[in-house]
């Protein structure tokens, strides 16, 4: 049966009396708590009462015992499932059969100072007389509030399990190696709300962190994790149950002047609820709180009236567990009738009936309770009262007690008893009273058993157990505040984690809609973030993306230059073929130069029709008709050379064109010098004892076309053996077009086909000028005088004109230069001739021709 101890903390200094070790009681502190003896005791501490009364009064003897209030159901319920637990393991054979466990539960009022104490007592162990030796400590201590008295008694080896400590820091063995827990560490829990925001698209949110190991840990941890998510913390506040309401005030109004929508509570329950209050009291909604392990399944802050601010709340808990027979054992829970003692049993009676206990005068007046107006006697039955207290179905930080329990008796177990013998029995092969904390801490790290609700049990290298969290969301269901599970976090023993989210079943702060954490909006397709000086990387401006870049995701932070072929569109969001440009038969440069090339070529085939024609006429035969023929046939082909200049640009097209033009210039170039050196011979046969005629024939004459032409094929020969043009697709002169040209391969070849052209027509003009003055009847001097004028002024503008025109334009100068200077060949030097063929055709005779030589002689 329970008994109620009123429990001292006593300081023991060890003497030598008779060569024996005995023991000296230092001093003493009165604790509340519960009781039971065993061979094996496991200590317990839990948080019963939520505050101390603290009388604050300066004395020079020793102060009076503090007063314990705000008596916490969820907490007893805790304390109930040890003592359960326990129970039921004495009542277990297969695990320490013939032993029985007792307990020893104290109080620590939820305070650091108390905890401690606790942890002493607890370490130091009952009271005894001086003459007896120093007691031994407790086997092992289940306890909440980990930090202090890990601290406090873990210099003394006794292993600690915790069942609701999840303090990350308690992961270090260097600085608590005794400690062990059943609630996951926070480190867990941390990774799991930074997947849960990232999840969610949150970027923007704000924190709240108790200011203490708990709080600071778990945002730091959490900070961490949503860094890799690119998540802003856009602020941190602390808060404390102790602190004042000017600094409560300044809390809320950082929430209102802030535009986060999105804040995580790293805080307890008794922490976080004075803020809760005050931004219930000032109506402040829309907000859509993150709550952390501590406060998530809160059962006091979860009201109608809290919801209004605190509505879609969303955040992890430790799984569930049901322990239906566990309802039974609540329900025969009574206060005591002794007259000397008021029990934690005596508490829970008046909180959970509310009313007063009376049995006699003196519990009366011994009653905390007594401004409660309704008596009770103690008789009242707890099966028919209805209280969330006795709801088994959902267990969390109770099942979380249960395991640490279990997890303690399976290493005393391991500890005390050898494995099973052939007979099946169990030996015991270790002495009870000889066990040190040092070994049930070993035995306690190597625990790893399946409980009888299929659950493994273990703990890693760091005492941590496998996480595994539900996602609790506070949802309204006629007038009450439930907490629903709507998904799942679990981790693998490789590292790996699983989270899992039933989105359509959850309710938000805003309703059915995922509320928007973001600083600012994410860019659309086609732009791209640009930081705001001095804010956090979450705030950003959206900028276009530069021509030639894109950006085809939500929220970009950089753009994508597009591949050398493509360019983006106009939305920024794609990338598309570039257009291809080059001078096309179908487009209106191409048509026009085609049509003027084809015109000159029709002229060019109506002139040698005339010439033909009028093959015997005098001034066909005067104007040497092989060279003219020839002449003409050249510009025939100067006609035709745009044609290989127009069309996409292939390899074969691109060698025809400039050979091409090179060579049949080179031909029509050396016609003309064919035709200048006869004019000047002609008129030098004239002349007294010159012979120049005679040497000069129609042989001669070939030679020189020939040769002339001959160089200027060679020229295109080792042109075209060595670097012959190509189609090459120019990027540089503009950002949006492909061009399309001819590459010459090699300038020095190319200018040196130019050049060679370019010597041709000086040569002509020069002879033909010298020789201008001859008669105009008798020979083409000054025809072919002034052809070459324009072929020289034609070409020496076409270089700078061929530089500097873009794209498709230079295709376009270089056929304006051949059509033009073609078209001043044929009209220069044939027009004359066909003008007086066809127009004054009484001019064509020998007469006519001979008379006016013999007149210029006169």
């Amino acid at each position: 049966m329970d008994a109620h101890i009123l429990t001292s903390l006593m300081l023991f200094h060890s003497i030598q009396v008779d060569g024996d070790l005995m023991c000296r009681i230092l001093g003493k502190y009165t604790m509340s708590g519960l009781f039971k003896n065993g061979e094996l005791v496991i200590g317990g501490v839990f948080p019963v009462f939520a505050t101390i009364e603290d009388s604050h009064t300066l004395s020079d003897t020793e102060p009076p015992t503090r007063k314990c209030v705000d008596f916490d159901l969820r907490v007893f319920r805790w304390v109930q499932m040890m003592v359960f637990a326990i129970e039921e393991i004495n009542t277990d054979s297969s695990l320490l059969p013939n032993i029985t466990l007792g307990y020893k539960i104290l109080d620590n009022c939820d305070s650091p100072a108390e905890t401690v104490r606790a942890g002493l007592t607890l370490a130091n162990g009952p009271e005894v007389q001086e003459s007896k030796p120093c007691p031994s400590p407790t086997r092992a201590v289940i306890t909440s509030n980990s930090l202090h008295i890990a601290r406090a008694i873990g210099p003394f080896g006794i292993p600690l399990v915790s069942y609701a400590s999840t303090c990350s820091c308690l992961s270090n063995k260097r600085e608590f190696p005794t400690f062990s827990r059943t609630v996951p560490s926070d480190f867990f829990q941390a990774k799991a709300l930074a997947q849960l925001v990232k999840h969610f698209g949150w970027t923007w949110i704000g924190a709240i962190q108790a200011e203490n190991e708990y709080g600071i840990f778990g945002i730091q941890s959490f900070t961490k994790e949503v860094a890799k998510y690119g998540v802003c913390i856009a602020f941190t506040e602390n808060i404390l149950s102790t602190y004042s309401r000017t600094a409560i005030l300044q809390i809320v109004e950082t929430i209102k002047r802030t535009t986060v929508k999105i804040i995580l509570a790293f805080v307890s329950e008794d922490d976080l609820y004075p803020l809760m209050q005050e931004i219930v009291r000032q109506n402040i909604t829309g907000i859509q709180w993150i709550a952390s392990e501590d406060w998530v399944t809160a059962e006091r802050p979860s009201t109608e009236e809290f919801f209004r601010s605190f509505g879609g709340t969303i955040g992890f808990a430790t799984r569930k567990m049901a322990i239906p027979e566990f309802k039974d054992f609540l329900l025969n829970i009574r206060p005591s009738v002794d007259s000397a003692e008021y029990t934690l049993n005596n508490v829970f009676w008046e909180n959970i009936f509310g009313c007063t206990l009376y049995f006699t005068e003196e519990t009366f007046k011994l009653n905390i309770s007594e401004t409660r107006s309704k008596i009770c006697t103690g008789k009242e039955r707890l099966d028919q009262r209805e209280h969330t207290f006795f709801n088994v179905s959902q267990l969390r930080v109770t099942y979380n007690v249960h395991k640490a329990v279990y997890a303690v008796a399976h290493a005393l177990h391991d500890l005390l008893f050898c494995e099973k013998e052939e007979n099946n029995t169990i030996r015991l092969c270790g002495d009870i009273a000889r066990i040190e904390p040092w070994q049930v801490t070993e035995h306690i790290k190597r625990v790893n058993f399946v409980n009888r609700f299929g659950e493994a049990v273990y703990f890693d290298e760091n005492g941590d157990p496998p996480a595994a969290y539900d996602i609790i969301n506070w949802q309204l269901n006629k007038g009450v505040v439930s907490h629903v599970t709507v998904g799942h976090f679990d981790t693998s023993p490789d590292g790996g984690s699983q989270l899992v989210i039933d989105e359509d079943s959850i309710v938000w702060s805003t309703g059915r809609e995922v509320p928007a954490g973001v600083c600012s909006e994410s860019c659309p397709p086609g732009t791209r973030r640009a930081a705001r000086k001095g804010q956090p990387i979450c705030c950003f401006d959206c900028i276009p993306c530069a021509d030639g870049t894109i950006a085809n995701t939500t929220g970009a932070a950089e753009c994508v230059e597009c591949p050398q072929d493509y360019w983006s569109n106009d939305g920024k969001d794609s990338c598309i073929l570039k257009d291809i440009e080059y001078l096309s038969y179908y487009d209106a440069m191409g048509i026009t130069l085609t049509t003027v090339s084809l015109f000159g070529l029709c002229l060019t085939v109506a002139t040698i029709s005339v010439f033909f024609s009028f093959r015997s006429t005098p001034i066909v035969k005067a104007n040497n008709s092989e060279l003219s023929s020839l002449l003409l046939f050249s510009l025939l082909l100067c006609f035709l050379c745009p044609l290989t200049f127009i069309g996409q640009p292939t390899a074969w097209s691109c060698m025809l064109r400039h050979t091409a033009f090179g060579i049949t210039f080179a031909l029509c170039i050396s016609c003309v010098l064919g035709k200048t050196i006869v004019v000047v011979t002609a008129f030098r046969a004239t002349l007294p004892n010159d012979n120049m005629a005679k040497n000069f024939g129609p042989v001669q004459q070939r030679i020189i076309v020939c040769s002339c032409t001959a160089v200027q094929v060679v020229i295109c020969v080792l042109w075209l053996s060595l670097k012959p043009p190509f189609p090459h697709k120019n990027f540089k002169l503009s950002n949006e077009k492909i061009i399309l040209e001819c590459n010459t391969g090699s300038d020095i070849a190319f200018y040196a086909v130019l050049g060679y052209i370019g010597l041709l027509a000086a040569t002509c003009l020069v002879l033909a000028f010298l020789a201008r003055k001859l008669p105009d009847n008798f020979n083409e001097a000054k025809l072919i005088t002034f052809s070459m004028l324009i072929f020289c002024a034609v070409w020496v503008t076409f270089i700078p004109a061929y530089v500097s025109s873009p794209g498709k334009y230079t295709v376009a100068v270089e056929i304006f230069a051949i059509l033009s200077s073609t078209f001043g060949l044929l009209f220069c030097i044939f027009a004359p001739k066909c003008y007086i063929i066809l127009l004054k055709p009484e001019k064509n005779t020998r007469k006519n021709i001979m008379g006016k030589m013999s007149s210029r002689k006169l």
